[in-house]
């Protein structure tokens, strides 16, 4: 069985004391393998990514990263420890060039080491590397995506977490940025992903867990549940309780 390296243990977190998300949530990323988080709109799915970050802290329960609790822990300190996080939407500097926007992600490296750190990321992305000198708003839509990706690759993450990768994408673009994701995986990244294009995202992951009111409602390969007539029930909300969430994984 492939090793936990992300653990939530009957979580409770929210954006406010009268304004709950996670309720009680137990689930699990395995190393070297993108886990899809899909749900109805308010089920929590973004909120474990941003509990698992730092930026929200848990009012219960545990967070743990290679079986050690980070509970509470800041966001710098959990990118010092591999997790980096690519939030929904755009996230860059715009009026920045792209090489700048590289070297502020790269800002806690050791400045001997970050250009070839750079230039790492830029073999990965030969279209970024062309527009080094260009400012990030000029970047199409997923140039942009791309070189937020390459910015969070910068620390060389064993888990990156990104929210909404396809969001604004053509479905050319989509298809690039899912390979690139099965890719870091194969290469041993642990992509935990949010992704409301659900079927194309399904057929690049490895799990699926489904998420409703905060709890997790379905764990299932992700194959399994791409060929499940009841998907866009699952993912639009309503009862998942007939099939067996608690299965062995």
């Amino acid at each position: 069985m492939t090793d936990r390296i992300i653990e939530f243990e009957r979580v409770v977190a929210g954006y406010s004391p009268s304004l709950t998300i996670l309720n009680e949530t137990t689930l699990d990323a395995r190393r070297g393998e993108i886990t899809l988080l899909i749900g109805p709109n308010g089920a929590g799915k973004s909120t474990v990514l941003k509990t698992l970050f730092g930026i929200l802290v848990p009012r219960d329960g545990e967070v743990r990263f290679e079986g050690r609790r980070i509970n509470g822990r800041a966001p710098r300190d959990l990118l010092a420890e591999g997790i980096a996080f690519v939030p929904q939407g755009r996230n860059l500097f715009p009026s920045l060039s792209v090489l700048h926007n590289l070297e502020l992600g790269g800002i806690t490296l050791p400045r001997a080491e970050l250009p070839a750190r750079i230039e790492e990321v830029l073999q990965r992305f030969p279209r970024i590397r062309q527009r080094t000198q260009n400012q990030a708003s000029t970047l199409s839509g997923g140039e942009q995506k791309q070189l937020e990706v390459g910015r969070a690759l910068l620390l060389r993450p064993r888990v990156l977490l990104i929210d909404e990768p396809s969001i604004g994408l053509s479905p050319r673009l989509v298809h690039d940025v899912m390979t690139l994701l099965r890719g870091l995986a194969d290469a041993g990244t642990t992509v935990l992903m949010v992704e409301q294009n659900v079927r194309t995202a399904l057929k690049y992951a490895d799990r699926a867990l489904v998420l409703e009111m905060g709890r997790l409602a379905l764990d299932r390969p992700a194959a399994e549940l791409l060929g499940d007539p009841d998907l866009n029930r699952l993912f639009l909300g309503g009862k998942a309780a007939r099939v067996d969430a608690g299965r062995p994984p």
